[in-house]
């Protein structure tokens, strides 16, 4: 039987490119990248405050034995050497004690808020990378089994998928298809002639682990008529048990990052030096374990960016501090950050757009403070 938390904490690995350049259109020089970490990662595991005095006595459990220091304050857990070398290499950022402004803590919603942009669940049909795509004068494509909602515009937006199965791509013939287009009209007539043109397109054999297809995603991104942006879907975050120190669930999947981190920066190769690669989940874990030595939802967390267009190697936070009295509810990380200003300053830095421009169309936020210098400069 699978239950409610499995549906929902399953391996949900999916990869969707989008932005693909239209002949004679302007097009934004940089490239992003987004890995959604669904059900909730762990940002005080991921990235411990070793600094903080009151860290041990709130997570003796949890906090790891052999943390790979990253400054003073800050260390990085051990799953995660290649990106703490990225971070030495000024390479990798981290923005810490933030999260988007959903308070919550339902996966289901938290999600739709994540990749929607708008801080009130299932109210908006688009995306705000979607929508970022389209301000930037980007087609509203997708290679992908379904548009993911973080992608789709606010006009009509096409999905491909080119079947693996033998025959799986001829389950409609072009000339078929382009007859099809000339005997009808308006949406119609433009549906046929967009498939008469994809049928006819090479297909493409991707990798199904969520390490080959961050590498395969760099590879398509690099490519002259490539995409601009991708987004990588990686689950079970969620552990509300047996979360432990330098090993668990928890932390394999920390260790998944890293290298999907370190495949997009292969894959890209000399467009790394262009691109953005940014991490989102839908809320942070508890500060202190839970009875079962997990951790339950909460609200801050860490957020982990690399690539080139970055002015790396610091850690941006106003760190609200672990004790019981500074924790939000008395339960979790406090948020200092509003984790929507990250996003806007990776749209505004790699598709060249102005901030008050992202904060009012994409994120709705006409007041969303600016962090692009903080991350960038």
């Amino acid at each position: 039987m699978i239950t409610r938390r499995r549906f929902l904490s399953g391996i949900t690995t999916s990869l969707a490119l989008a932005g693909y350049p239209l002949v004679g259109q302007a097009r934004p020089g940089g490239k992003i990248a987004v890995i959604l970490l669904e059900g909730g990662m762990d940002g005080i595991a991921a990235v411990p405050p070793v600094g903080d005095p009151d860290l041990v006595s709130q997570r003796e459990t949890l906090v790891s034995r052999t943390p790979i220091m990253l400054d003073g304050f800050f260390a990085m857990h051990p799953s995660m050497p290649l990106f703490a070398d990225l971070f030495k290499n000024k390479q990798a950022s981290i923005v810490h004690a933030t999260s988007i402004p959903y308070l919550n803590r339902s996966h289901f919603e938290g999600q739709n808020v994540m990749e929607s942009g708008n801080m009130v669940p299932f109210s908006d049909a688009s995306g705000w990378l979607g929508r970022a795509l389209e301000t930037a004068l980007m087609p509203g494509e997708a290679l992908a089994l379904d548009m993911p909602l973080i992608l789709r515009g606010t006009r009509r937006a096409e999905s491909y998928y080119p079947a693996r199965i033998r025959g799986g791509n001829k389950v409609l013939d072009p000339a078929l298809a382009t007859l099809l287009a000339r005997v009808h009209d308006g949406v119609a007539a433009k549906s046929f002639a967009d498939l008469a043109s994809r049928y006819q397109q090479a297909v493409r054999k991707a990798p199904r682990d969520p390490v080959s297809l961050a590498a395969y995603a760099g590879g398509e991104m690099a490519r002259p008529d490539g995409p601009s942006a991708a987004v990588i879907r990686v689950g079970q975050f969620d552990t509300h048990a047996q979360q432990g120190k330098d090993d668990g669930a928890h932390f394999e999947q920390l260790g998944l990052v890293d290298s999907i981190f370190d495949a997009f920066r292969q894959g890209l190769g000399e467009m790394w030096a262009n691109s953005v690669v940014v991490t989102l989940t839908e809320f942070g874990r508890t500060v202190k374990a839970n009875g079962s030595d997990g951790t339950d939802h909460g609200y801050g967390t860490a957020g982990l960016l690399a690539g080139g267009l970055l002015a790396g190697g610091k850690v941006v936070s106003d760190w609200p501090g672990l004790a019981s009295r500074d924790l939000f509810e008395r339960r979790d990380l406090a948020v200092t950050i509003d984790y929507r200003s990250v996003l806007a300053a990776c749209v505004e830095r790699a598709f060249g757009l102005d901030h008050d421009q992202v904060a009012q169309q994409i994120f709705y936020q006409k007041n969303l403070p600016r962090l692009t210098d903080r991350l960038f400069s």
